[in-house]
C-alpha cells in the first residue's frame, strides 16, 4: 500500500478581479517524490507556488502538507 500523501492540493482556486489564474488545481506528491511543474507564461505556475506557499490565500480548495491543512 502506497503512503499517503505529504502534499495534497485539493480543488485549488485563485482569481484576481474577473481573471482566474488557478481553477480547480488537484494534485498530490509522495514523500521522496521529485516533481515539477511546467507550462507556458500566464498559466498560473507562480499562483499555484504562492498558493502552496501561503503568500495567497484560496478563492477556493485545500492545501494539506503531511494531512492537515495549511489554511486557516
Amino acid at each position: 500500500m502506497a503512503p499517503d500523501p505529504l502534499l495534497e492540493l485539493r480543488d485549488l482556486r485563485k482569481s484576481f478581479g474577473g481573471v482566474v489564474a488557478n481553477d480547480g488545481i488537484s494534485f498530490s506528491v509522495r514523500q521522496g517524490a521529485i516533481a515539477g511543474l511546467i507550462g507556458p507564461n500566464g498559466s498560473g505556475k507562480t499562483t499555484l507556488f504562492n498558493l502552496v506557499t501561503g503568500l495567497y490565500t484560496p478563492d477556493a480548495g485545500d492545501v494539506l502538507f503531511d494531512g492537515r491543512s495549511l489554511l486557516g
